[in-house]
């Protein structure tokens, strides 16, 4: 009992951090149009509950035809899941299993990429916990720079260069990613980066259950090419059978080093940067880079 207690607890902090105002509103804009999308009755009748279960809750977007069965519920800048009678609330990630996309990053990516920047949702510790693994952060290891105040580093030396996968300008400013290629995050990321023309060490891991689609990127006789592919969703192309030791050395040195999320981008230097920043971020601690 006192666990469920402490269980409805930490959600209801967790909520604090989406209690953005009050009364739901169910007009808004469709994506990539001027007009305005008119809700369907499901979608109606979830809202009319949440007023009720929520009151201090902002909601701007309700769509119940995402998954069967659950509505997302958009609320200001936050995102969380509901089922379609609004008793049972759900904070976490959605994926496509069949499309290897994560919905819930592409949706936060469209409703405020700040957010993938700025500090955490809600002023509560517990809220903090909730948000940083969406963004990908890992929280232990933010937790410990966070007790010491110092900036996070880590050195890449114990790692065989065989694991990282190499893309970008040769020439180019290098960074080390460790990512997940069912990660949105590790997409847009990915995308930051070759528009910045640098040299990127990509180390595969598996968080989200990826690692037979790491071995084809890493086995594929193109692996830029099998990379896009895999962000993009799409089959590996010329892809067969190899050595993947390689990828077990970066399995096991993200463990040993805390790292719980996913992307996790290391600098020349060392120093360490968890989670998705854009380019004009990313190009100002590039900058800060030790000789």
């Amino acid at each position: 009992m006192r666990r469920k207690m402490m269980q409805f607890k930490r959600l209801g902090w967790a909520l604090s951090a989406i209690a953005l105002g009050s009364g739901a509103s169910l007009v808004w804009a469709n994506a990539g149009e001027g007009k305005r999308a008119q809700p369907s009755n499901v979608d109606t009748a979830v809202a009319q509950l949440l007023k009720t279960r929520l009151p201090r809750t902002q909601v701007s977007k309700i769509d119940c035809q995402v998954v069967e069965g659950i509505c997302e519920v958009t609320a200001g800048s936050q995102l969380f899941y509901v089922d379609r009678s609004a008793r049972y609330l759900l904070i976490g990630r959605v994926y496509d299993m069949e499309t290897r996309q994560d919905l819930t990053a592409v949706r936060l990516l469209e409703v405020n990429p700040d957010l993938l920047v700025g500090g955490a949702a809600g002023r509560r510790r517990e809220a903090e916990d909730v948000e940083a693994p969406r963004r990908g952060i890992s929280t232990a290891a933010t937790a410990r720079t966070a007790a010491t105040g110092n900036p996070r580093t880590m050195s890449l030396a114990a790692l065989p260069e065989a694991g990282g996968i190499v893309w970008g300008n040769p020439s180019g400013k290098t960074v080390t990613v460790f990512s997940d290629f069912r990660c949105g995050y590790c997409r847009a990321l990915a995308s930051e980066l070759e528009a910045m023309n640098v040299r990127v060490i990509e180390r595969p891991i598996s968080l989200l259950g990826s690692r037979d689609l790491a071995n084809q990127v890493f086995c594929a006789r193109d692996r830029r090419k099998a990379i896009k592919a895999a962000y993009a969703g799409a089959p590996i192309i010329g892809s067969s059978p190899c050595d993947t030791s390689p990828l077990d050395a970066n399995e096991r040195f993200a463990r040993e080093q805390g790292i719980a999320g996913t992307p996790v981008i290391v600098r020349s230097d060392g120093a360490v940067i968890e989670g998705f920043r854009p380019r004009a971020v990313l190009e100002t601690w590039l900058k800060g880079a030790s000789s």
